[in-house]
């Protein structure tokens, strides 16, 4: 018989590395970006979605709303995912790239603890250790005054924009992690096309809905931003496909720990395109939320290792 060709090793991980560098620069561009609200801007991104995974799901013939018994939960999917982009790319604009980059790392934490919440699944004392980790992170990063005095340095604009960025980015990560809980619920009984499609079609109803009642819908006036608005689309979505490769190939554990190079590139790009050094405060808050991230990761690899 014909032999199967060797897979290409650390494929998988370099397809992890690229998506983390292109989810970064599409946040560089949310950041650079100006005169968009960050609703319009998930918006578009909705379109760029919808406009690829239309052929999928056509090609596939999975239908447009998915088997009967799943479609509330591809609902709550959808929904909770784009409340999650939309405070994200808020988080973004008012606070710092590296610290709401950072806080979005503590969505394996927060998974855990939903999972074993909803799934019944198991939340041992190193999931606990890592939770205090990610919120001891978080803490450092947002500085509350009752804890590091009235006067806070490193941020942008005032503090109170910085703890609104904040509030969104854990908002916006509780959101994500509710949904991956929701996957998980679903399983492998609904194609993983059909999943971006609500997440897609629901995001853009929403986002529309929120323009027009905060009536924020416009043009940019500038071209730069057009065009920025369409590679954030496009880089977004490639983030997501070479990620969903990566998953493919290679073991969940590995991709959540090379994932954190996401921080990596967000310090990069802050401090050379954005010229906003990271504070020390910042510095050891991204050092517990990887931590807690790649200890998570870990576990969950060693635990698939043996279950296997």
């Amino acid at each position: 018989g014909a032999k199967k060709k060797a897979r290409c090793p650390g494929l998988g991980l370099f397809y992890t590395l690229l998506s983390a560098f292109l989810f970064s620069v599409a946040s560089l561009l949310v950041k650079k970006i100006e005169d968009v609200h960050s609703v319009e801007v998930s918006a578009f991104r909705c379109v760029f979605q919808m406009a690829f995974v239309l052929p999928g799901l056509i090609y596939y013939k999975t239908g447009f709303l998915g088997p009967k018994g799943k479609r509330i939960f591809l609902f709550f999917r959808g929904f909770l995912g784009s409340i999650a982009m939309v405070l994200l790319y808020y988080a973004y604009q008012v606070m710092p790239l590296a610290d709401a980059t950072v806080i979005t790392f503590t969505s394996p934490v927060f998974t855990s603890l939903l999972a074993w919440i909803f799934l019944k699944e198991k939340y041992s004392l190193w999931d606990l250790l890592f939770t205090f980790f990610a919120v001891t992170g978080v803490i450092l990063i947002a500085r509350p005054p009752f804890l590091f005095g009235s006067r806070v340095t490193g941020i942008e604009g005032s503090y109170s924009d910085h703890i609104k960025g904040t509030v969104a980015a854990i908002a916006s990560t509780l959101s994500a992690a509710s949904t991956i809980v929701i996957l998980r619920k679903v399983g492998k009984s609904v194609h993983y096309f059909l999943s971006i499609w609500y997440y897609a079609v629901i995001g853009l109803i929403g986002c529309l809905i929120a323009m027009f009642a905060l009536n924020e819908w416009r043009l940019p006036h500038c071209g730069r931003d057009r065009v920025f608005l369409i590679l954030i689309g496009l880089l977004g979505l490639g983030g997501q496909v070479f990620l969903t490769k990566a998953l493919q190939i290679e073991k969940a554990g590995p991709v959540s720990i090379m994932r954190t190079m996401d921080v990596v590139f967000a310090f990069i790009l802050q401090a050379v395109f954005l010229n906003h050094i990271p504070t020390w405060w910042t510095v050891g808050g991204a050092l517990c939320v990887v931590a807690s991230s790649c200890g998570t990761g870990i576990r969950k690899w060693r635990h698939s290792v043996k279950k296997a």
